[in-house]
């Protein structure tokens, strides 16, 4: 809605589709550039494949996820953290549910996972693929950096910089291993090629530990009175992060250790060090380093020592007499010029070049470095210091807006023609198959009723598209005729509704996370603006569905009924469509609010699971 909202209104600004948008194939693409997109961020589960197929057959720049943390749920399509935690993933604020810890539980309930974290992912890593991301005419590569420290951004930035002009020099991808090992030293939760690269569904999520792994840097040897003993493979140092990984896990910063009961600093590989600590460790535990402060202290220095700055000239004269002149050029030729009072001559303390040459230089936190001053001034005559601070001031910020990117922005009336509907009281069932339940219209996840459409779809050539479907994804929208929106489309505002009224949809499920109040809201906001009704439909009981899974649980625990089992021991149902995983809520929705008073044409009773 808001997509729509702005591009109508602003038809020549630039826009790009977030992940959250759920963009997975070609039908996708082309819905989002006839609502005047330029950029698809298509979902991290895209493989290679079809992201050739989009680039060869529509005009569109494709961002890809290529390095960073992996979401286990397709975005826009997780409501866990909404519905578990109450805050949105979908509005930018998830609280992580998938790094918790959970069981996978049988019938029976036998434990089925080895580690506690059967849904936290490895992180993406695509270093290796660079080249085959820009032979598929990827327009932009997505590092994700959110949280993550400065020296993390830096290194892995570097990383792909070097990766990417190395094949475009030499059509070979450049991996500085040594780089690869700082960057698991500052953050790695292990690496998987991803489901872009078609990774195994065993081999894509670390069940063992959600948070930062470090790399393994010795084994403990022996423990006695408080003091741990430990033989290193790799170099520590004073203030370095370790982890003992023992039956539960030990950090500390390393503020003191020893080497023959001497105090030492620094310790290399196949030294045995010892340190005090405050619990009982295990012998053989492993020992990882976390952070090593020579290398964030490394990084540091080059990050100040190589900030990027705009090089400009200045050129000034002063003569007596006359106004003070003064004109700066950037790397651009962009130039802005400014006089002063007249200059006067000296009485008893003339102003020298290098009082001006120190002046003008101090540039502070600016985005500037001086690379040149010409200066043209008289012999005794004298200028206030305070002028130039003034002057340099007025020029940068004037400079500052000449630099800036401008676009002659086009702004219009916002249009849209929607239909009016009736107002009913429809009530409305999900099944799995067509039972001949008494509903007013009954969707299936077979084709036995209004059949519902996967939220995850590469080919529709099975499908009639003169049917009528439920449909649960954008590309659908491209293909089908007549057609109703799931709650997948994450319905929050007026402007969405009439969008999707605008582009066929006649009955539109509003998202799981809206309030009563909040359609209420919506409802009237939409006929006041659209003077007309809309087809809303609402779900008021049944399992609702927090995520989507591309990678299949049952086939990786190799047994088709399992649960999803938290620490308060709430069982989440999982249940497997179309080879994706769907994890259900464990609270069962039974809403008793009247919808039909405020306007809302459907209630839906979901019953599929």
């Amino acid at each position: 809605g808001m997509l729509d909202l702005v591009h109508k209104t602003f038809p020549n600004l630039e826009l790009h589709a977030s992940t959250q948008m759920h963009v997975h194939n070609l039908d996708g693409v082309k819905v989002a550039k006839k609502l005047g997109v330029k950029r698809c961020v298509l979902a991290r589960e895209t493989p290679i494949e079809v992201i050739k197929e989009i680039k060869n057959n529509v005009e569109m720049d494709l961002e890809i996820f290529a390095h960073g943390a992996l979401c286990v749920s397709y975005s826009g399509e997780c409501l866990f953290s909404s519905l578990i935690g109450h805050r949105s993933g979908n509005r930018g604020s998830c609280v992580g549910s998938c790094r918790l810890p959970y069981n996978i539980v049988d019938k029976d309930e036998n434990i089925l996972n080895n580690g506690e974290y059967p849904l936290s992912m490895k992180d993406l890593n695509t270093l290796e693929y660079v080249g085959q991301l820009i032979d598929a005419g990827v327009t932009s590569l997505k590092i994700e950096g959110r949280m993550k420290s400065p020296e993390y951004v830096y290194t892995v930035t570097k990383l792909y910089r070097m990766a990417v002009d190395s094949y475009y020099k030499d059509h070979k991808v450049f991996i500085d291993n040594n780089e690869l090992n700082n960057l698991k030293k500052i953050f790695n939760r292990e690496f998987t090629k991803g489901y872009l690269f078609n990774e195994d569904m065993k081999n894509i999520i670390n069940t063992y530990r959600p948070n930062h792994l470090g790399i393994k840097i010795g084994k403990v040897i022996d423990y006695k009175n408080n003091f741990v003993t430990i033989k290193l493979f790799d170099k520590v140092s004073i203030k370095d992060g370790i982890r003992i990984v023992s039956n539960e896990d030990y950090g500390l910063e390393l503020n003191e250790f020893y080497i023959n009961k001497k105090l030492v600093k620094t310790a290399n590989k196949g030294d045995i060090i010892s340190f005090k600590v405050n619990k009982q460790i295990n012998i053989n535990s492993d020992v990882l380093l976390t952070k090593s402060n020579e290398l964030v202290e490394q990084i540091t220095n080059t990050i100040n020592l190589k900030q990027r700055k705009v090089p400009v000239t200045f050129n000034i004269k002063i003569k007596e007499n006359n106004k003070l002149f003064l004109e700066v050029i950037d790397d651009k030729e962009n130039k802005i010029s400014k006089e002063g009072p007249i200059i006067e001559k000296s009485i008893n303390n003339p102003t020298t070049k290098e009082d001006i040459i120190n002046k003008i230089s101090k540039l502070g936190d600016t985005v500037y470095k001086v690379e040149n001053i010409n200066l043209d001034i008289d012999n005794g005559i004298f200028v206030p210091m305070k002028i130039f601070n003034e002057l340099r001031h007025n020029l940068l910020e004037e400079l500052n807006n000449k630099r800036l990117y401008k676009s002659n922005v086009i702004k219009k009336e916002y249009t849209i023609n929607v239909p009016n509907y009736k107002k009913e009281t429809l009530k409305n069932v999900l099944l799995e198959t067509n039972n001949n339940s008494n509903y007013d219209n009954i969707y299936t996840l077979d084709n036995t009723g209004i059949q519902t459409l996967s939220k995850v779809m590469h080919d529709y050539n099975n499908y009639d598209i003169n049917k009528e479907y439920l449909v649960s994804e954008l590309g659908a929208l491209n293909v089908f005729k007549k057609f109703n929106t799931n709650y997948s489309f994450n319905v929050t505002n007026s402007y969405t509704v009439a969008l999707l009224h605008s582009l066929g949809a006649n009955r539109i499920t509003l998202s799981y996370e809206m309030t009563p109040k909040q359609v209420e809201t919506l409802i009237n906001t939409y006929e006041d603006r659209y003077k007309s009704h809309p087809n809303l439909e609402v779900v008021t009981y049944g399992y609702r569905c927090v995520m989507t899974l591309k990678t299949n649980l049952n086939k990786v625990y190799e047994n088709n009924n399992i649960k999803l089992v938290d620490r308060f021991n709430n069982h989440y149902k999982i249940k497997e469509f179309n080879n994706l995983t769907y994890i259900y809520d464990y609270k069962l929705l039974d809403e008793k609010f009247n919808y039909y008073e405020i306007g809302v044409n459907s209630i839906r009773e979901n019953r599929e699971v």
